[in-house]
């Protein structure tokens, strides 16, 4: 099923198995993508949204020198492009990160959910302001915090969100960026995250070593990095997040 992982223990938005199966209904076909290719363009015109089911993917913005700052990570499970539906283009690229796979919806088809279906369409709209939420939190990331903290939020918002996609058991998850990728996220220089990175590891925090970041001790790392899920409206009675829960502010 190629929606398993959309929606997966979000709190207010859980999808039935007939609102699931009209999504897969309404999945014209399944791409599969290489590392590192453009999937859509700015100000390109859309006719369809895309549905994550493997690999990762980026959004961002270049400068006038070429350099980019990614603005969103998306993960397996993520409808990354479902705001292109209303506004018809996007105001920033898209690229895989990874080799990926994902659904194509054709709008078409979300005319129709949108005509038949208001509660699945709530849900939808849900998955767009959850966008908005991680949005702020990366904002706040980049506004407030200092280098490490930046980089260890991020690795604590990416464990909850493959944990709640089941791609992480809470303390190890495979993540195909690079060092540069890091850095476009953070804001930050890539000589800049490598001494981040020793740093963290150096003081018995987190690991990233060939793609797979494991996590050592995640309740300091959460604490330096002012990681609070509440954001991920991550629905508490899976339990799939316990150590969050018990922290102390």
């Amino acid at each position: 099923m190629f929606t398993e992982r959309f929606l997966r223990h979000k709190r207010g938005a859980k999808l039935s198995t007939a609102e699931r199966a009209r999504i897969e209904a309404g999945i014209s076909e399944v791409r599969t993508y290489k590392p590192r290719r453009i999937v859509a363009r700015a100000g390109e015109p859309l006719n369809e949204s895309t549905l994550l089911i493997d690999g990762f993917m980026c959004r961002y913005l270049d400068d006038r020198a070429g350099l980019r700052q990614l603005v969103a990570i998306h993960v397996p499970g993520d409808f990354l492009d479902l705001h292109a539906y209303p506004l018809t283009t996007l105001d920033h690229d898209v690229s895989t990160i990874t080799g990926a796979s994902a659904a194509i919806i054709p709008h078409s088809e979300l005319d129709i959910i949108a005509d038949t279906m208001p509660e699945l369409t709530r849900k939808l709209w849900f998955s767009t302001l959850l966008d908005a939420a991680i949005h702020r939190a990366w904002l706040f990331r980049l506004g407030r915090l200092d280098a490490i903290a930046r980089v260890a939020h991020f690795l604590c918002e990416t464990n909850a969100r493959l944990v709640s996609a089941g791609l992480s058991d809470g303390r190890r998850f495979a993540l195909g960026l690079t060092q540069s990728d890091l850095a476009e996220v953070c804001g930050l220089t890539t000589v800049h995250v490598n001494r981040v990175m020793r740093q963290l590891r150096e003081e018995g925090l987190c690991v990233f070593r060939a793609s797979l970041v494991e996590i050592l001790d995640l309740e300091r790392l959460t604490v330096l990095g002012q990681f609070n899920p509440a954001y991920l409206y991550i629905d508490d009675e899976a339990n799939i997040l316990p150590s969050f829960t018990r922290l102390k502010r």
